[in-house]
């Protein structure tokens, strides 16, 4: 994915990178190599831990200070924007997800990667085994019962057969990959909302682009 992004002109003349939100966080976590920063638990204490970026993001804001970079990379640079993306995404709230959902839009920025929402997925009604032989294949059935018939004139005792089956990939699997695209979806929403109004960012604007929502809704193309 090309992190290269619109251009735009501040007063000052300063040109600001514009960016959709997640290539914001994969130019972030992936170019720029920004680390995430968790809040500490409120039942441990801060000392030996120290403070959470977002925490030192906040206070150097109110003191007007500037922000600085390059706290995180052993030898090398990361842009201070950067920093500013990954301390807003560790600041995800639990209705979001909270560190969980941090850690997975990180890891999916790092990677270049969307959620797979099984795309084209249908749940198909299999048989849970196929036997093959010299005359071809055909379904593992199991007893479930006896039944008496009637035949030739004979009362007869006849096993009851039925073929045990599947659902591949089950309904449930679909759903639960749609509603963490979903979940994901909308964490994304929350940080692109955060940086905007947060107005902390000073070489690149994130922009109101998203994935797109609930993409398994787009009808196909013919």
């Amino acid at each position: 994915m090309s992190f290269q992004g619109r251009i735009n002109r501040t007063g000052g003349g300063r040109a600001k990178r514009a960016l959709g939100v997640q290539a914001a966080l994969e130019w972030a976590f992936r170019v720029e190599k920004a680390q995430l920063e968790l809040p500490v638990p409120e039942d441990v204490t801060e000392e030996g831990f120290g403070f959470g970026l977002e925490y030192v993001l906040i206070q150097r804001a109110i003191l007007g200070c500037k922000i600085d970079g390059g706290q995180h990379k052993m030898g090398s640079y990361t842009h201070e924007d950067a920093e500013v993306i990954a301390a807003c995404v560790a600041g995800l709230p639990d209705a979001m997800g909270g560190k969980r959902m941090a850690i997975r839009v990180a890891e999916l920025a790092r990677a270049g990667l969307t959620p797979d929402w099984m795309p084209g997925a249908v749940s198909r009604c299999l048989p849970v085994e196929i036997k093959r032989n010299q005359h071809g294949e055909r379904a593992s059935t199991i007893v479930v019962g006896t039944a008496r018939v009637l035949a030739r004139g004979k009362w007869r005792t006849v096993e009851v057969l039925a073929c045990p089956v599947t659902f591949s990939p089950h309904p449930r699997q679909i759903e639960a990959a749609r509603r963490a695209y979903d979940e994901w979806w909308q964490a994304l929403g929350w940080v692109r909302d955060g940086l905007i109004a947060g107005g902390m960012l000073r070489e690149v604007e994130v922009t109101a682009a998203m994935p797109k929502a609930r993409p398994w809704l787009v009808a196909p193309r013919k």
